[in-house]
This record gives C-alpha cells, sequence and structure tokens, in this order.
C-alpha cells in the first residue's frame, strides 16, 4: 500500500504560530485550539481530509527559493483580488506574471519568505488575445 501525504511542513526562523496565522487567514483554515504564541509547532487541519500545515520552528532563515509551492486558485474572486486580500495579510509581492489575456499567475511570499503563486480564479475572465510566444 502506498503512503498518504500526512503533513506538508514549513520551517519557520520565527514564532510557527504567528506563520500558522497568516497561513489561516489566506486559507480560512483555523489554526488548531492548543496552538499559541511562542509555541515550537502550529498546526492547520483540512476539514476535507487533506494533509495539515504544520509550521515547525527551526534555528536557520530561508536562504533559497522553494523547489515546491503552492498554487492557489481563488474561489468567488478574482487574481487581484486575492493577491490584494494576501498583500493586507503580509504577504510580499515576488512578480507578476499576469499575461494580456488573462491568463498566467502573481507570485508572491509569505511573511518568511515562503512563495506561492495565485491563479486565475473562478471570477476571472480570459480574452482571445493571442499569447505570448513561448507562454
Amino acid at each position: 500500500m502506498n503512503p498518504t501525504i500526512h503533513n506538508i511542513t514549513f520551517d519557520c526562523a520565527e514564532d510557527p504560530y504567528d506563520l500558522g496565522l497568516f497561513w489561516s487567514e489566506l486559507l480560512g483554515r483555523p489554526l488548531a485550539d492548543d496552538d499559541k504564541p511562542g509555541d515550537p509547532e502550529a498546526v492547520l487541519r483540512d476539514p476535507d481530509g487533506g494533509p495539515t500545515l504544520l509550521f515547525v520552528r527551526v534555528p536557520e532563515g530561508k536562504t533559497v527559493k522553494n523547489r515546491i509551492h503552492f498554487d492557489l486558485r481563488p474561489r468567488g474572486r478574482t487574481r487581484a483580488a486575492e493577491v490584494e486580500r494576501a498583500l493586507a495579510l503580509g504577504a510580499r509581492l515576488v512578480a507578476d506574471r499576469t499575461r494580456p489575456d488573462g491568463r498566467g499567475w502573481v507570485t508572491l511570499a509569505d511573511p518568511e519568505g515562503n512563495e506561492f503563486c495565485v491563479e486565475r480564479g473562478d471570477s476571472d475572465t480570459v480574452t482571445d488575445a493571442p499569447a505570448t510566444p513561448g507562454e
């Protein structure tokens, strides 16, 4: 029998609770009831049974680009609205790869520098404008 993904773990140089709060607000998943500021770890469980997001304090900070990241697809709002919401929660803009036809994505970083992308939302439209060659 094959394994399942139990946790997706974020290393945190700062307070795991604070980073957990950012992702809790962004994804609409509550922090575990027993998580408190200053704890060495914090947990966000998926109410649908998917992997838990686990935030764990480590001694070193992030130094290179992520080799794996989340691609988020907004539900009930546009990509632009979701990006603005994430920025208001403490994310940082890394790159806007939105194309003139509406395709593409925006790369953001959470407060610890972990990159994630926001794709086109279900409220966005795509035009028939020709895509840029190579994209």
